[in-house]
This record gives C-alpha cells, structure tokens and sequence, in this order.
C-alpha cells in the first residue's frame, strides 16, 4: 500500500470519528467497562500466578541421612541422587546446622535444645531442589529407594493438596478472563456495528463506484484500532492507580511472608501494554467483523 494511501485511510479514519461522535462514545465507553473488568481480573491472575509460583519453588526435599552412614557413603548418596535428571539442585545441611536452625526456630524457648548439642540426635541433610515443582514426588518415591536415605520429606500429603488448589485457581482464572474477552468481543462488536449500519449506504456507494474491499475495509480497521485504544486509557489509569494504592498499603504487611505482590516496575508497563493489545485487538476485531456483511453489494 501506498504511504499517500494510508496517510489518507487515517485522516479518513479520525474524521469519522469526530463526525459520529455519540456512535464513537458509545464503542469507546463499551470497550472502556469491558476492558476495566478484564483488567481487574487480569491484575489478580498475575499476582496470584506469582504467588503460587513463588510457594511451588519453595518447596524441596529434605533427605535424612542415615546415622550410620561414612563420608563415603554419603558422597555416594550424593551422586545417586545427582544422577536423577529432574534435580536441578543439592545443597548439604550438617546435623550442626539443623540442630542452630531448629534453636533459631524457636526463638527464646529453643534455647532448650542447646543441651543436644553435646549429643546431637538429628540426621545431616541433603535439601533438594527440583527443575520442576510437580516433580516433586516422583523425585522424593525415587530417592526412597537408595541406600543411607533414612528419611524423605516434603510435606507428603499437603503438598499434593497445594498443587491441585494452585493448578485450579489458574485454570478458573483463565476461564474467566477468557469469558470475559469473548463477552467483550461480542458487546463491542454489536455497538460498533451499530455505527457501521449507520454508514452502509456510504459503503454500497463506494462499492459501486469501484472500490475493493481492502479499500474500504482500512479506515474501519483504524477506527476500530483508534476506538479500542482510546477505550483502554481509562482502565489503565484506574487499575494502575489503584494497585500502587494498594501495594504501598498491603506490601510492607506482607514482608516476612511467601505472600508477596508483583513490583510497580515492570508490572505497570506490563499491564499497560496488555491492555492497549487487547483494546486495539477487539476494537479492530469489532469493525471488521461488523463491516464484513455490507461488503456483499
């Protein structure tokens, strides 16, 4: 296409605009709820993705060492669970550490286990970390099974729980903002088709006359694209004010915790640039859907 072309498709395109001004503040004010809903959603999706992600990378696996066992025998207990292609890492936890850790753990009342440490009764530690989180059992079934792994643990039983619970909040998060884009999609695309009936004669003419579809289909394409952008500037601007509000007032309360919100920086372009996709996409999706049937003259 021709760059006078285009020049002349968006003057087209902005004038049309401003000439259906109400039609054009309806098609924006639609896009506008829709895409504040879709945002909201978006924004705990995110962050709840990333706090289930953050607790399913907490989680590792403690081996306990067999009492018995030599130096030997633990650097071959090292290896073997080296060789599990899952493992991503290993670290050594001494009895003398796990036994300071514990003391720690307690606070002032821990000061009670100080007398074992003439005696100590725990077990050295190998604290595994897997490539993937869901491989977690598998990993833990496997090293069960060699020698000089007195003891596995990794929250057996809750863990498996905690990971149905994050895999079902992400499926039915996706669900709702996947129901939500198609219910924005269909709203958006019956008021901006709303405009176009009103400009179908403008259309059969043009068809008439000679012009191809491409021809007329480009200043609705704009439009579509200027409609859903323009949509999206006032969802960005509250949903962005508000979760600074609501990071500077929650996030320092959270310190301390595996809870934790996503960063202002980067999220805020993240969401920005989300937004102003969707917005452009179902506002140019909107007008060509629209348009499509009065094509056929």
């Amino acid at each position: 296409m021709k760059s006078s072309t285009l020049i002349r498709h968006f003057r087209e395109s902005v004038k049309n605009l401003s000439r259906n001004g109400w039609m054009t503040f309806a098609s924006v004010s639609a896009v506008t709820v829709t895409l504040l809903l879709v945002g909201v959603f978006i924004v705990i999706m995110m962050n709840l993705n990333s706090m289930a992600t953050s607790i399913e990378e907490d989680v590792r696996i403690r081996v306990h060492i067999d009492l018995a066992a030599t130096a030997d025998d633990q650097e071959t207990l090292y290896k073997e669970i080296e060789k599990i292609p899952q493992v991503a890492t290993i670290e050594y936890s001494s009895k003398e550490d796990e036994l300071s850790n514990m003391i720690k753990s307690f606070g002032e009342e821990g000061k009670i286990f100080e007398l074992f440490e003439q005696n100590n009764p725990l077990h050295d530690v190998y604290i595994i970390k897997t490539k993937n989180p869901s491989d977690i059992m598998k990993v833990a079934d496997e090293i069960e099974t060699f020698s000089y792994a007195a003891k596995v643990k990794y929250g057996q039983g809750e863990i498996e729980k905690i990971f149905a619970a994050v895999k079902m909040s992400r499926n039915i998060g996706i669900g709702l903002i996947v129901g939500l884009l198609f219910t924005a999609m269909f709203l958006i695309s019956n008021t901006i088709k709303i405009t176009i009936v009103a400009r179908r004669r403008e259309i059969e003419i043009m068809k008439l006359v000679g012009a191809t579809n491409a021809f007329i289909r480009w200043p609705f394409f704009l439009e579509g694209m200027f409609i859903g952008i323009l949509g999206s500037i006032l969802p960005i601007g509250l949903i962005l004010g508000t979760y600074n509000y609501v990071y500077d007032l929650i996030q320092p309360r959270l310190e301390g915790t595996f809870l934790t919100l996503l960063s202002f920086n980067p999220f805020a372009f993240q969401v920005t640039g989300l937004l102003l996709a969707i917005g452009a996409f179902i506002g140019v999706w909107g007008s060509l859907m629209s348009v499509r049937k009065f094509l056929k003259v």
